[in-house]
């Protein structure tokens, strides 16, 4: 982490789980656990927890994002939801083009673009996740390809814009798995994302970038890969459905 420069932000990742009440349960769980935090606390849940969980948030320091937003305002595109239904629900973060979106659901580096495009000019943060398949690290093309889907992501963004974005390193062979990358793999990997917005943008830009690692973070490994100098938090998938885990990890964020 390096919080001269930058903001260090732990988001939670539900995906598909918890139900409504169970939302209000757990966050009414965590708001205590996190209250004293030195960092960004952010729980991206279900669409349909996202009324629920702003409730059970209100008055703490926990910022509640919805998973996925469609790229046009409003259209025949049934299931999806709207940047502006977003923003009017009172979300302040979603997250665009996580590996399973892309994996299951036919997500590409084109639409990532223009989910990000969406939510900034509606006024969301964006957490924009980026990362290679294993047969890929082992191909040597790592760097290349983070480099390409940072730079794909962010075409059009403006640099004003861009201080709404988030970038989450997520290698696709460390979610869900177990397998989680060493401190010094999540720092290589962060270093290429920040790499590429300093060729998109500039050095000194790239530098106040808020870089998540994602991929089986937990409250075991939490504080070692955050002790390195590019990883300025984690995008959480399953720790951040236990609150005892969850704030074990904002506790690591907050040193």
């Amino acid at each position: 982490m390096n919080k001269a420069t930058r903001k260090t932000v732990i988001a939670g990742n539900w995906k598909m789980n918890k139900t409504p009440s169970e939302a209000k349960a757990l966050i009414t769980e965590m708001k205590p656990l996190v209250a004293d935090a030195d960092c960004d606390v952010v729980l991206c849940v279900p669409f349909i927890d996202i009324a629920a969980a702003i409730e059970a948030a209100e008055g703490s320091n926990i910022k509640i994002g919805a998973e996925n937003v469609h790229f046009k305002a409003s259209g025949a595109y049934t299931g999806e939801i709207s940047a502006d239904m977003l923003k009017e629900a009172g979300v302040e973060y979603v997250v665009i083009g996580h590996s399973e979106r892309r994996q299951y659901f036919g997500e590409t580096d084109q639409t990532v673009n223009l989910r990000t495009l969406a939510a900034l000019n509606a006024g969301l943060k964006a957490i924009v996740c980026v990362g290679e398949t294993l047969e890929q690290r082992e191909l040597g093309y790592t760097e290349t390809l983070l480099k390409y889907q940072t730079k794909m992501a962010l075409t059009n963004v403006t640099k004003e814009q861009l201080a709404n974005v988030i970038i989450a390193y997520e290698p696709v062979w460390a979610i869900g798995t177990g397998v989680t990358a060493t401190d010094d793999q999540a720092d290589e990997g962060n270093g290429y994302v920040r790499a590429a917005v300093a060729e998109a943008y500039g050095a000194d830009v790239a530098e106040t970038v808020t870089v998540q690692y994602g991929g089986s973070m937990n409250a075991k490994n939490a504080e070692g890969l955050l002790s390195k100098v590019n990883v300025d938090g984690g995008l959480i998938g399953g720790a951040s459905l236990k609150a005892e885990d969850f704030s074990i990890i904002v506790k690591a964020a907050s040193k």
